[in-house]
């Protein structure tokens, strides 16, 4: 009897045992469960709270659609009877009334928001074209003018027209005269134009502003008129400043008969860029450097004394100058004992410094092909030959014979 009561005792210990890991089992089995739905969960807060912000976005916009449109407009006139407006884009002119509080605040030239009955909603502050803004140099360029080489009496004229006038004004109202308005830069590409104006923007602690000419072109009507007003208005606002135009070409040749819209467009650029450079209102402590290859192509209204009141020649260098540009590039090379600057300097004939730093690359180029750490001599002859070679057929075209510094 006392071993089959010890028998059943194992059975129910066993049982009991076996009860156990089947609840640890499913114990285990709603924990996984618990984890994936809170991770469910989470998701689909997350979902919910996404289309939240799809619905918050959606209703502003449907808020915004059921307001009134607004129209820009500028005032043109105040009169005793309103206020001449002309809307933007279709150009339509009309005369609309405003409370006096209104109108004290507005002046002729001003921006206005309008709505659909012309009435002017409120006014606009002066806004500056973005792109004008992003034009702005922050960082000086690292150019200096000791790595411009073969135009000494170039940079020394452009440091006379440009920093001189900010660095020390007091010496022209002591002799009694203005300073130079603008110094204009022509020459062959490649002669170290851009450089120069590099070298100024590093040099000077003025603000500076570079633009290319074929940036003030623009297809819609008074677009490039807007630009070179918002161009000005940042460079008096941050005057000293100094403006630099390269390719002033592009809107500043010659005036023609040409009735398309395009080449209309452009005189009407080069128009306000003339009515900014000698007009009524004070330019300000406001420099201005222009860059062009092709002289011959500017109307003669851009050349006018008090607009560039200097014009420089940039010609291609001379012996002594070709050595001091290879000197310049080569400084930083690792060349052989043999190499003759000057020697060089003669071979390279009618070169430019852009041709110059290219055969100073071509050079190194010949020497890592034949598995050499060290350019020779020899390397830049090869060089010369193939720079020479590739540019030989070219003509220099339409500039005309002048000493490479004169006045206007």
């Amino acid at each position: 009897m006392d071993k089959t009561a010890g028998q059943a005792t194992l059975t129910d210990q066993d049982d009991n045992s076996d009860d156990a890991e089947d609840l640890e089992e499913r114990v285990e089995v709603l924990e996984t469960q618990k984890e994936e739905l809170e991770n469910k969960f989470l998701d689909a807060s997350a979902e919910v709270n996404k289309y939240e912000q799809r619905v918050d976005m959606l209703s502003e916009e449907n808020q915004k659609l059921k307001q009134n449109p607004s129209f820009v407009a500028t005032v043109q006139e105040l009169t005793k009877d309103g206020v001449v407006i002309k809307q933007h884009g279709n150009n339509q002119e009309a005369l609309t009334e405003v409370t006096d509080e209104l109108r004290e605040d507005l002046e002729a030239g001003d921006r206005v928001t309008i709505n659909s009955n012309l009435n002017i909603v409120k006014r606009l502050e002066k806004e500056v074209d973005s792109r004008v803004r992003g034009m702005e140099v922050e960082h000086s360029p690292d150019v200096s003018y000791s790595d411009i080489g073969g135009i000494s009496d170039q940079i020394e004229s452009v440091r006379e027209t440009v920093e001189m006038p900010m660095k020390n004004p007091e010496i022209f109202e002591t002799v009694g005269i203005d300073s130079p308005s603008g110094v204009l830069l022509h020459g062959p590409p490649g002669t170290g134009k851009t450089m120069l104006a590099k070298g100024v923007a590093n040099e000077s602690d003025a603000t500076f502003i570079n633009m290319a000419g074929s940036e003030l072109v623009h297809k819609f009507i008074g677009e490039g008129s807007r630009l070179v007003r918002d161009l000005f208005e940042v460079a008096k606002k941050n005057e000293p400043s100094v403006i630099f135009i390269d390719e002033i070409d592009a809107i500043a040749s010659k005036r023609t008969d040409s009735k398309t819209s395009g080449d209309a467009e452009v005189q009407r650029t080069m128009m306000q860029l003339l009515s900014e450079l000698d007009g009524f209102d004070d330019r300000g402590d406001v420099q201005i450097i222009a860059a062009t290859n092709r002289f011959d192509m500017l109307d003669e209204a851009i050349l006018r004394p008090g607009r560039f009141d200097r014009i420089v020649e940039v010609p291609h260098p001379d012996a002594e100058g070709r050595q001091e540009i290879l000197d310049i590039h080569t400084s930083g090379m690792n060349v052989a004992d043999d190499v003759e600057t000057d020697v060089l300097a003669e071979l390279a004939t009618d070169t430019s410094g852009a041709e110059l730093r290219s055969v100073c690359t071509e050079a190194g180029m010949v020497a890592i092909r034949d598995g050499r750490e060290v350019v020779e001599h020899e390397d830049f002859v090869a060089a010369i030959e193939e720079i020479c070679s590739e540019d030989g057929d070219d003509e220099s075209v339409g500039y005309p014979e002048t000493s490479s510094v004169a006045f206007a």
